[in-house]
């Protein structure tokens, strides 16, 4: 029996975009409903850059789910490509999550997440209200927050979750099925994104940049993977100690930038590599040789070319 013959008469398939200011929690909540880690996360904002793919497959549904940039007004020319991405993931959903973070002092103020709101004018489709992290808030403290955004939209559902504890996720996920159409799926029931293995390597090593660097560096930082080898032999599973190959450009804005990214005599960009090559291990299920060099590319946030090259646009 193939595998179309095995699914649901009634099958769901659709898009879930998950939107809303930085910081909020989206990559934690779609890797929450996925139960892996596909989205990177860091505590600081604008971590994700990308319309990120993370796809759930039963033989009842398929979920696709499209985790965007935080939404701001942007400053450069990366921020303005990555609102366009935002915009297209909105266009493209059947389903929007709203999301909005409990512990955030201006949350329930009418000027909260404005930009947020902007996206969601005239939409026709329907949009849940999604309140993160109301583990770390008083019960009597989200009933205003609920009311102030009740009168703001009109949503399909509201719910208070804790997507970093799995707390309110699994009836988001029951109310997101019922939302999208019936239809075949558009992807194989086997695959959970389809973006590439060297798309995730770079992420993951710009995340290690992200947790390991401050103030400005991870923001004026972006990683090129160059060359991705799968060692001949290696994936045969009885000969596993053939390491693949993998070598990244860590492109920063300036020459001092680089120095920081280095460290004194190497340190910090071992430290990054050696946290890096542990969880691309791990999502790759195989050894690897991780090489990291650290480049200069003056104002590479403002040049669509380089962005274009570097899979930004």
């Amino acid at each position: 029996m193939d595998e179309q013959q095995k699914l649901s008469e009634h099958f769901h398939c659709g898009y879930v975009t998950i939107i809303g200011e930085p910081n909020v929690g989206k990559s934690t909540l779609m890797n929450a409903l996925l139960n892996q880690k596909i989205s990177i996360v860091t505590h600081k904002p604008q971590t994700t850059r990308h319309k990120i793919i993370g796809i759930l497959s039963t033989q009842e549904y398929q979920l696709i789910f499209l985790d965007t940039p935080g939404i701001i007004t942007p400053k450069y020319l990366l921020q303005e490509v990555m609102m366009q991405l935002a915009s297209s993931a909105i266009e493209d959903a059947d389903v929007i999550a709203f999301m909005i973070d409990a512990t955030d002092p201006k949350t329930a103020a009418p000027q909260a997440n404005e930009e947020a709101f902007k996206r969601l004018d005239g939409l026709r489709k329907p949009v849940y209200l999604v309140i993160n992290k109301v583990d770390a808030i008083k019960k009597q403290d989200l009933l205003p927050i609920i009311d102030s955004y009740a009168r703001a939209y009109s949503y399909a559902e509201i719910f208070p979750i804790s997507a970093l504890k799995c707390e309110g996720t699994a009836g988001l996920l029951q109310a997101l099925i019922r939302h999208v159409p019936e239809h075949p799926p558009f992807y194989p029931l086997d695959i959970v994104s389809e973006q590439s293995e060297r798309f995730f390597v770079s992420e993951i090593i710009r995340e290690k940049v992200f947790l390991k660097c401050q103030q400005e560096i991870p923001y004026s930082t972006t990683v090129d993977v160059v060359e991705f080898k799968e060692r001949e032999g290696s994936s045969d599973t009885t000969d596993r100690t053939r390491k693949w190959f993998i070598s990244a450009d860590v492109y920063v804005e300036r020459d001092s930038q680089k120095g920081i990214i280095i460290g004194k005599k190497g340190s910090m960009l071992k430290e990054i590599g050696r946290l890096a090559r542990k969880d691309i291990e791990d999502f790759l299920q195989h050894p690897v040789y991780l090489e990291l060099h650290v480049k200069v590319r003056k104002d590479w946030k403002g040049d669509g070319n380089w962005l274009e090259r570097l899979g930004y646009r």
